[in-house]
């Protein structure tokens, strides 16, 4: 098949992109790695990063991105380490609650970000707040996959991207009964099945290298 001659300009500009990001947020004092696709991605968190870390415990936060990569089946299968399931659907509500208290104790917690800015800062908007509160303190190390489109100028686009994209997105895939689901964009609803309940803004990641960022030169997740 012949190659679409827009693609080496396209992988040109997204490696400098990346290359760009990736400096603003070592700068910050996370842990950076780059990776052409989801293989390599996967392979990064596998061979790299779980070893590095010595973890014996893991869990994962809710992330599109996550599930796209095919990365689920992967951490549930690996030997010798426990694998904590925030998300299985053979168990109560409430032992889902549990273990997802449970997680925020593991030594590496996976998850995506809403968006990442060019300053290399972090910005995610959660509906129970697990994710993000694992993203903050608790898991000894954090991995969050990163695609190129969460990349965003800055903190404003950031938010506006979130209310305005992401969100909605998410209440219409997870069926929720929220205005943003049937008009595509945010009302600053009061229903209760609002999923924007918690901001949080990561500037630094601290200890230093506590949070790994695998930003991956391809558009996944929401």
């Amino acid at each position: 098949m012949e190659r679409d001659p827009m693609d080496k300009p396209m992988d040109q500009y997204w490696r400098a992109r990346l290359a760009a990001v990736k400096n603003a947020l070592e700068s910050n004092h996370f842990r950076v790695y780059l990776a052409g696709d989801v293989q390599e991605a996967k392979r990064i968190v596998v061979q790299e990063i779980l070893p590095e870390t010595g973890a014996k415990s893991v869990s994962w936060g809710g992330s599109t991105t996550l599930v796209n990569m095919g990365l689920l089946d992967d951490l549930k299968n690996l030997e010798g380490i426990e694998a904590i399931d925030t998300f299985d659907k053979n168990v109560s509500p409430e032992e889902r609650l549990e273990r997802r208290r449970q997680a925020l104790l593991v030594d590496l917690f996976i998850t995506g970000t809403n968006a990442v800015t060019e300053s290399g800062k972090l910005v995610n908007l959660d509906m129970f707040g697990n994710r993000v509160a694992a993203i903050t303190f608790g898991p000894r190390n954090v991995v969050l996959l990163v695609g190129c489109n969460k990349i965003v100028p800055d903190l404003e686009e950031a938010m506006l991207r979130v209310k305005n994209y992401t969100a909605p997105l998410n209440a219409m895939r997870l069926s929720k009964n929220t205005p943003c689901a049937r008009t595509s964009y945010c009302e600053d609803c009061n229903s209760p099945d609002r999923i924007c309940n918690t901001w949080t803004v990561t500037e630094k990641s601290f200890p230093a290298g506590r949070i790994k960022v695998v930003l991956i030169q391809e558009d996944l997740g929401i």
